[in-house]
């Protein structure tokens, strides 16, 4: 046995990475922890190309043609797993080049520059530009990463009121933020290069494949928004603390009636002492207590009952300003005050590929809101640090999506790792606001399929399906800067 790819980890995106493999006739081992499941698995995938033992086995590895393999695709789920896999192949093949997925982009950073012939992928740092170009404009068949950009790529049909109708396609090409990547007419064979050259212009019918950079929306704090947002926090805070408002007033009508009491019994005590007797009477604190001893005993029994009262009401007090401040209420109207009012972006499920998607639509000057079942979720306090605005609870009830401001955003995202989930929140966003964008997050590709006929959202994406050819192409060529698909098939960028 001889591979010239060794993929380890046959999960949903290792199989499919090995899949691709083999289809473009490359040599292919892959390396599983357990026996696949002949239900899912394609019948020619088992038998001599596939190894099952322990992925960081020496025996394995050495089984497998460790020594004889040009390319190693650590495809696990697992960072730990992969690094673990990486160091006992590397002191079995010092000269082997390594596709290692990470979802870690700072540690595959690290490790790129540290290792000769390593190169880091992330499903995330794939699939987040894709969903967020796509919330903020119309739907994205790729994207590129050049120059330090990340560049949407979009499919253009020259329709008979497009604006780019007429337009030299030269005019086009010279434009330093965007790049030209096909050329079709109906009336002419000519390439992209050819029609550049040529002089020619775009008419009706024409299909461009262009990649171009998204505007980025810079957000202005004016005065008119500063009032809305204190506006709102305003009427949260009456709403919740409407209860503490009422003890507080019953604290100062107590007050207020002790005095009143205190003066007129006897006119030789001041305001200032019946103030402060009071007070220190209802608190316990005490204080200025002549004013009750010297006072007939109407008045001794009338202090006796505005103890009790008072020891209640500022017993409901403490309790409530505590619950208050430091529970959930006053949290919940800091986030009032923080989520956006309309022209904002949902993000259902704070993972790594919904954290990725919040990145960029934050680089991109957009507004997002965060919607995050999992209370310890690890990416929380990374959020918070970013100050985004993040609402703990289940996205698929309606509630919490209207406490998000569905109605006035932009687009929803269901990104978060459960399919169900995603497909439930989508059908109830689409319930509550039917022209709404929707995008959905998909694992299983023929299942991605399914959804997008039977529903029609906006967009369905598989990120198994979208990332394993990138992977395929890293493992026989060079680092992948983009990819895209066509009609006639799928496109990579390859860097040598």
């Amino acid at each position: 046995m001889q591979p010239q790819v060794i993929v380890c980890g046959l999960g949903r995106t290792g199989y499919r990475i090995f899949s691709v493999l083999q289809q473009q006739g490359i040599r292919v081992v892959g390396i599983s922890e357990s026996p696949l499941d002949q239900s899912e698995a394609h019948p020619t995938a088992h038998g001599d190309n596939i190894v099952v033992g322990n992925l960081r086995s020496e025996k394995t590895l050495l089984f497998a043609g460790i020594r004889e393999a040009q390319t190693l695709l650590l495809a696990c789920a697992d960072d730990g797993l992969n690094l673990a896999i990486l160091t006992q192949a590397r002191l079995l093949n010092p000269h082997i080049r390594i596709i290692n997925r990470l979802f870690n982009i700072q540690l595959g950073e690290r490790l790129d520059r540290t290792l000769p012939d390593h190169i880091s992928m992330s499903v995330p740092a794939l699939v987040a530009p894709i969903f967020a170009f796509a919330a903020i404009q119309k739907p994205v068949i790729g994207q590129l990463n050049l120059l330090g950009k990340v560049w949407p790529v979009t499919a253009e049909t020259i329709a008979p009121n497009h604006p780019w109708l007429g337009c030299s396609l030269r005019q086009l090409w010279d434009d330093p933020e965007r790049m030209l990547l096909t050329y079709e007419s109906p009336r002419s064979s000519d390439n992209l290069m050819m029609a550049i050259e040529g002089g020619r212009r775009l008419e009706t019918g024409d299909r461009l494949i262009l990649a171009e950079l998204p505007k980025t929306r810079s957000v202005q704090w004016s005065f008119q928004r500063r009032l809305q947002n204190f506006q709102r926090g305003f009427r949260q805070f009456r709403h919740v603390g409407r209860a503490i408002m009422l003890v507080l007033l019953a604290l100062l009508a107590t007050i207020g009636v002790a005095i009143t009491a205190y003066v007129g019994s006897n006119p030789n005590t001041s305001l200032v002492d019946a103030l402060y007797f009071s007070v220190g009477m209802i608190t316990g604190a005490g204080g200025q207590e002549a004013v009750a001893e010297n006072s007939t005993a109407w008045i001794k029994v009338f202090t006796a009952m505005m103890m009790l009262v008072g020891a209640g009401v500022i017993g409901i007090c403490y309790a409530l300003l505590n619950d208050f401040i430091l529970g959930t209420h006053l949290q919940q109207i800091w986030n009032t005050t923080r989520i956006p009012h309309s022209g904002h972006r949902i993000i259902c499920g704070l993972g790594s590929i919904g954290f990725s998607i919040v990145d960029q639509l934050l680089a991109l000057g957009e507004e997002v809101v965060a919607l995050e079942a999992n209370s310890h979720n690890r990416f929380l306090q990374a959020a918070k640090a970013r100050q985004i605005p993040v609402i703990v609870g289940d996205a698929s009830v309606t509630e919490m999506l209207l406490m998000a401001n569905l109605e006035k955003a932009e687009a929803l995202l269901a990104v978060t790792s459960d399919d169900a989930t995603n497909l439930e929140i989508a059908i109830t966003a689409k319930s509550i606001v039917p022209h709404l964008p929707v995008l959905v997050r998909i694992h299983e590709p023929k299942f991605a399929q399914q959804i997008q006929q039977v529903f029609e959202f906006d967009m369905v994406l598989s990120p198994t399906e979208w990332t394993a050819p990138a992977f395929a192409a890293a493992a026989i060529g060079g680092r992948i800067l983009g990819d895209y698909t066509a009609k006639d098939g799928l496109w990579l960028a390859i860097a040598p």
